[in-house]
């Protein structure tokens, strides 16, 4: 009698050491649990997101100031990932013009699959890496670009293939992962490792990877647009004033700043084409909204910097 022996999985395919697929000690009664002991776990699991950030702040750091360079030279910064990482970094991009009052084409979200894969899962997607590279190219990748792959697990092959040309071409290279290096190594420019330890529901990165993904990716994009001057003290003084909401943003910014009762603000808001910042600079000096916006061009949009212009 014969037997059929399957062929061996290649090594490269077996991810059972990997921190981020390993089984949780704490939660190896997670089916027993009650709702409010599922709640706890979940919030005692979760403190390690903070641990994570604060141990990786020179990298995040270093990630801020690479792509505040890039920026001020015409590059973007785009995200790429797949699943929950891609869908992250898609969901960041999509918030930048809104706040920041950025071009869409300045921060972009690249996901695996596309924007079918938002909505309905295409996991095997992440498996091709020359598609990374191919999303890439479509988007005409420049030096001066900023890549920034995401992958909770650190072996996406999609995420290496984008990063991989990225690099060969010159483009500042950033990497995600919540996996230690001595795991998976990677050579790009900037390596940012959010340990937070295994899932409470083991392999399941859409968790605490995926909460600890999203802070990360707020303290990039929100570091840099406050570096290249979109932020004046704690306030979003580039606000897109696009409906309701953001206008009553806006003219209470401009109240609490400038003392000016709410009418007034209103009319400088209207004056200034709905743009905070320049509103802001007519008001401190007085000056016309031509005037103001020749000032703010001169210093790239630093309100600080036009402010101290005479």
């Amino acid at each position: 009698m014969s037997s059929i022996h399957p062929a061996a999985e290649p090594a490269s395919h077996q991810r059972g050491h990997l921190l981020t697929e390993q089984a949780n000690p704490a939660s190896q009664n997670l089916d027993q649990c009650t709702a409010l002991e599922l709640v706890d776990l979940f919030n005692q699991e979760d403190q390690q997101t903070v641990r994570a950030i604060a141990s990786a702040r020179t990298a995040l750091a270093e990630a801020i100031e690479r792509t505040t360079a890039a920026l001020n030279q015409g590059g973007r910064l785009l995200y790429i990932g797949a699943g929950t990482s891609g869908r992250l970094g898609v969901l960041d991009a999509a918030e930048c013009p809104p706040t920041f009052c950025t071009e869409p084409e300045l921060v972009q979200g690249i996901l695996a699959g596309g924007d079918k894969a938002l909505v309905r899962s295409s996991e095997g997607l992440e498996d091709i890496s020359a598609d990374g590279a191919a999303a890439l190219k479509e988007r005409q990748l420049t030096a001066h670009d900023v890549v920034v792959g995401i992958t909770a697990g650190g072996t996406t092959p999609y995420v290496h293939g984008a990063l991989i040309y990225a690099q060969s071409i010159g483009a500042t290279s950033v990497f995600i992962a919540c996996v230690p290096a001595d795991q998976v190594p990677a050579p790009y420019d900037v390596d940012i490792r959010l340990l937070v330890g295994p899932e409470i529901l083991a392999g399941s990165t859409r968790l605490k990877a995926g909460t600890v993904t999203k802070m990360a990716l707020n303290i990039i994009s929100t570091g840099v647009m406050v570096q290249l001057g979109k932020v004046y003290g704690n306030r979003m003084v580039d606000v897109a004033v696009t409906n309701s909401k953001l206008r009553d943003r806006a003219i209470r910014i401009l109240a609490d700043l400038t003392d000016l009762p709410r009418e007034q603000c209103a009319d400088l808001l209207d004056r200034s084409g709905q743009r905070v910042k320049l509103a802001l600079l007519m008001h401190w000096q007085q000056i016309s909204a031509p005037e103001a916006e020749q000032r703010l061009q001169a210093c790239d949009g630093q309100l600080r910097q036009a402010l101290a212009t005479t």
